[in-house]
């Protein structure tokens, strides 16, 4: 099982907090949260859609970004994560695995791909 962090660094304020954000997911939920929780990430901050938990995902700014690396989060690019979101979980780490997963791109966004909490 793996945890994913994308390079997707969207310049936003959250609450209190100016960074370049990025998403944090994983290939199951409770992993995500266990991983969120060691990176001291409130529970408020899971973002989900129901029925379509390979969307599920912790937006983190990039200090944590970067922290999560540290701890062994996969470096992913934003395009990588999408093809890991459409392909679901249960072939998300043998696509990380057989596709070289974190290679460098420019961050940008995709269409219907992003949304930040208020």
């Amino acid at each position: 099982m793996s945890v994913y962090v994308d390079d997707w660094r969207q310049l936003a304020t959250i609450r209190t907090t100016t960074s370049r954000w990025s998403h944090l997911t994983a290939d199951t939920t409770e992993e995500l949260h266990l991983f969120a929780r060691r990176l001291g990430i409130p529970a408020r901050a899971f973002q989900q859609k129901p029925g379509k938990p390979q969307f599920d995902h912790y937006d983190v700014p990039e200090e944590l970004r970067i922290q999560a690396i540290a701890l062994g989060a996969v470096a992913v690019t934003w395009r990588e994560a999408a093809k890991l979101r459409r392909r679901g979980r249960s072939t998300a780490t043998a696509t990380a695995t057989t596709s070289g997963l974190g290679g460098a791109s420019a961050p940008g966004p995709a269409a219907g791909d992003h949304h930040l909490p208020g």
